[in-house]
């Protein structure tokens, strides 16, 4: 756009072109060959200074002006009409259109350039008719000046490029009615208007039902039958009546008052920008257009609609040549994402309501689509958020880059990738202490005893929870969305069974962590008073005690955070080192042996064992304290031991060598063992989170629940998982989330892997496709329904894995 784009004019609807001299000289013989012409430089002037300045012209050589429609010499100088003039057309030449003039052309054109800063007008003798050239971003038609065209005008991250009123982002915050009116069903007497329902401003919801009898406006009729002027009126306002809007506009603008924030924050939302349209460019950036569109156009098509008007620009051949480079990139990058499955994803689309699988793959199409030669390319986990039927894409794709002569390395648990894989590399046989051995190396024929995943690779999957029968289970309790239209979901309804594992399956994109992560669990955690998404109606929500979506963000920012201390298992281990002997003698309580207040920890790295160094134009880097060399506290704590080791040892035990260190300890000793039946007994007491990966970090959050949450009654919702799992650690994980059942509980997984799909109680299967074309409930059931169920591509895939996975 910025190289080969055309800027038109929008009030003219004028193509806005810079003419070069020579290129003016061109359109002339093209179009007024063997006319004659008289070249005219119009210069504007200030009204009373026309004498002065034609005085100037003849000191200059000029003899000849266009006044009043006639070519006028200059001597002797003309007197009637010069005083009001505030314009001067200069006569610079009379002559033919002709091949042989053309350096007597390029001559006026250029003296017209540099007396009017950019413009020449050609009067064509004989007729009314003008031409007029620029080499100015101006319109010759209406004067209105444009942005000369480069690449940062058409970059929503650069303030020269974003739209000045949203800032770039496409949308701002503002109130919204349906948070100021969140039940339409109630009345204006009935308190609809939900910020005036308070006593607080009792004030106004009188002055309200006056301004309603004065202007006829029914108090007693349900909101959502007033109709669009009546609605106007409250919401704006009207005379002495101060509507709704600017009161809480008014209200806003107190920011200096934290109730009025708070208050106020509760009936924002985010809605499109007006100015750029949820573009989020200036609007000088639509004004150049490329065959007919312009970027906001092409940025809203999808990847293949994007390909198609790529290939038939029809661009002459200096642009062709400027942008050949720029197309063959684009053409690059648009099919990659058409490979991997990104058919339905418009290229505007926010990168906050991408699924896990699209993030995945696009920023693969950002590494893999530049069709390098000769590169090792190194994934990790690349099928992380795939569905099984967007894997085999991915596999495609990989093979194509080999094919190409380059070294793919990838670091994947999936087993249908490492099947395609010429050449395996298999690190155990344990996690932890236990692993960093090479079990086994080479083809994927090979036999191992001691590798697992090879094992696995021939033997199957073993089921660890039988997967249910094809017989319906009869639920008797649910928690229930209505008419669910957020993003691509098309007016759903869904039914949670509680007490149930329940995985939501389907595609990517197809609205899974849309419909669990976005709706249901910010439903819950309202009870549905406040609705920040698009859907009728929750139904069971007092069911639930709580709601909690348990991620993989780290558990902390920071090395000082860690796995003991998340549990809240380090006060018991506190309270054991202040009753020993010697901790006695000295008067330690358990404060002491906290790093997170002063005291006994070290007072150089303020209890952290490391030293943080910052880096210009890179990440801060962490190194070992200088003073206490990572131990984390001063000499006089670490004189203070237990079983022979001191506070700093304990914290670099594994959770198991813990278990057996603090033997007796029962209330310490549960919460330990929790991380340890979660698959974490590798983990060392005192490891910096910073250095947990994120289902790591996910299974800690679990522990934590399973040590806590005795009431039962909790909801928890997990998005993937089993991302970075081994097939050994996901039968852990559906281990630990049956526990949470029998507790009580209801566990709600987003998930594409069939280990745990299979062994679910309950699927919820969206599609059929992604993006328009998911969005609808496909199937309903056990895993053996939902194998029959036509349409269903998790179905599909589905049959295929219960077909060849071993009975536990």
């Amino acid at each position: 756009f910025a190289r080969a784009g055309r800027t038109i004019c929008p009030d003219c609807d004028r193509e806005v072109v810079r003419h070069a001299p020579d290129e003016v000289i061109e359109t002339l013989l093209r179009d007024h060959n063997g006319a004659t012409v008289v070249v005219i430089a119009s210069k504007e002037i200030e009204r009373g200074s026309a004498k002065k300045y034609l005085e100037e012209l003849i000191r200059e050589g000029y003899s000849r002006i266009l006044l009043r429609g006639e070519i006028v010499r200059l001597d002797p100088l003309p007197t009637r009409g010069l005083a009001r003039l505030e314009k001067i057309d200069i006569v610079l030449d009379r002559i033919d259109i002709d091949e042989s003039r053309r350096s007597r052309l390029l001559e006026s054109i250029e003296s017209a350039y540099g007396i009017t800063g950019g413009f020449v007008r050609f009067d064509i003798v004989g007729t009314d008719t003008s031409v007029s050239f620029t080499n100015l971003p101006i319109c010759v038609e209406c004067g209105r000046r444009f942005e000369e065209p480069q690449p940062i005008l058409f970059s929503f991250n650069t303030p020269y490029g974003a739209c000045p009123d949203c800032r770039g982002f496409g949308n701002r915050m503002e109130f919204d009615e349906n948070l100021i009116v969140p039940d339409s069903s109630r009345t204006i007497v009935g308190y609809a208007i939900e910020p005036w329902a308070s006593e607080k401003f009792e004030y106004f919801f009188h002055q309200l039902i006056r301004f309603c009898r004065r202007s006829k406006i029914s108090v007693k009729k349900p909101w959502r039958e007033l109709d669009t002027r009546e609605r106007r009126l409250i919401m704006d306002g009207d005379g002495d009546f101060v509507g709704v809007l600017p009161f809480l506009n008014g209200l806003r603008a107190k920011t200096y008052k934290k109730y009025a924030r708070f208050f106020t924050r509760r009936y924002l939302a985010y809605r499109m920008c007006r100015s750029c349209q949820g573009g989020r460019l200036r609007q000088e950036a639509y004004f150049v257009q490329l065959c007919g569109k312009n970027i906001r156009d092409v940025s809203e098509m999808t990847p293949g609609a994007a390909l198609e008007y790529v290939d038939g620009l029809e661009l002459t051949e200096r642009e062709r040549t400027i942008v050949r480079d720029v197309i063959v990139e684009l053409r690059s990058r648009l099919q990659f994402m058409l490979d991997v499955g990104l058919y339905y994803v418009t290229l505007d689309r926010l990168t906050k309501t991408l699924s896990g699988g699209e993030a995945q793959r696009i920023s693969l199409a950002n590494s893999l689509g530049s069709n390098l030669l000769d590169v090792l390319y190194v994934l990790d986990e690349p099928s992380i958020g795939l569905h099984p039927r967007d894997t085999g894409n991915l596999v495609k794709v990989l093979e194509e880059l080999r094919a190409r002569g380059n070294t793919v390395v990838v670091v994947e648990h999936d087993l249908d990738i490492i099947r395609r894989a010429d050449y395996i590399i298999d690190l155990g046989p344990g996690a932890g202490e236990d692993g960093g051995h090479v079990v086994y190396q080479g083809p994927i024929s090979g036999r191992n005893g001691s590798s697992r995943t090879l094992r696995y690779l021939n033997e199957g999957v073993r089921l660890r929870v039988p997967a249910p029968t094809g017989r319906r289970i009869r639920f008797e309790r649910f928690v229930e969305l209505r008419g669910v239209r957020e993003h691509n979901l098309r007016n759903v309804d869904v039914s949670f069974p509680l007490e149930a594992f329940t995985t939501i399956t389907g595609v990517s994109g197809s609205g899974k962590s849309t419909l669990v992560c976005d709706v249901l669990y910010n439903a819950l955690r309202s009870r549905g008073e406040f609705r920040a998404h698009d859907f009728d109606k929750l139904v069971g929500g007092n069911e639930v005690r709580t709601v909690m979506l348990v991620d993989q963000a780290p558990i902390g920012k920071t090395p000082r955070s860690n796995p003991v201390t998340y549990i809240k298992a380090f006060a018991a281990i506190r309270d054991i080192y202040a009753s020993t002997r010697k901790a006695i003698q000295r008067g330690y309580v358990s404060g002491r042996f906290s790093f997170n207040v002063a005291g006994g920890r070290c007072s150089k790295c303020q209890g952290m064992g490391f030293e943080r160094i910052e880096m210009h134009f890179m990440a801060d880097i962490f190194v070992d304290c200088s003073e206490c060399g990572g131990m984390r506290y001063n000499h006089d704590t670490l004189e203070i031991t237990y079983r022979g080791l001191n506070l700093a040892q304990v914290l670099d035990l594994t959770v198991s060598d813990a278990i057996a260190h603090f033997a007796g300890h029962k209330s310490l000793l549960a919460r330990l063992r929790v991380l340890q039946r979660v698959g974490l007994g590798y983990l060392r007491l005192g490891q910096p989170s910073t250095t947990l990966s994120g289902g790591e970090s996910q299974r800690i959050k679990i522990a934590r629940e399973l040590t806590e949450n005795a009431e039962g009654g909790a909801l928890y919702i997990l998005d993937e998982p089993t991302t970075g799992l081994h097939i050994d650690d996901v039968d852990t994980l559906i281990d630990v989330l049956r526990e949470l059942l029998r507790n009580g509980n209801t566990v709600i997984v987003v998930e594409h892997n069939p280990q745990v799909i299979a062994q679910s109680d309950h699927i919820i299967d969206l599609g059929p496709g992604g993006g328009s074309d998911g969005g609808e409930v496909v199937a309903v059931g056990t895993p053996s329904q939902i194998t029959r169920a036509r349409g269903s591509q998790t179905g599909k895939f589905l049959r295929r894995f219960l077909r060849e996975a071993r009975k536990g």
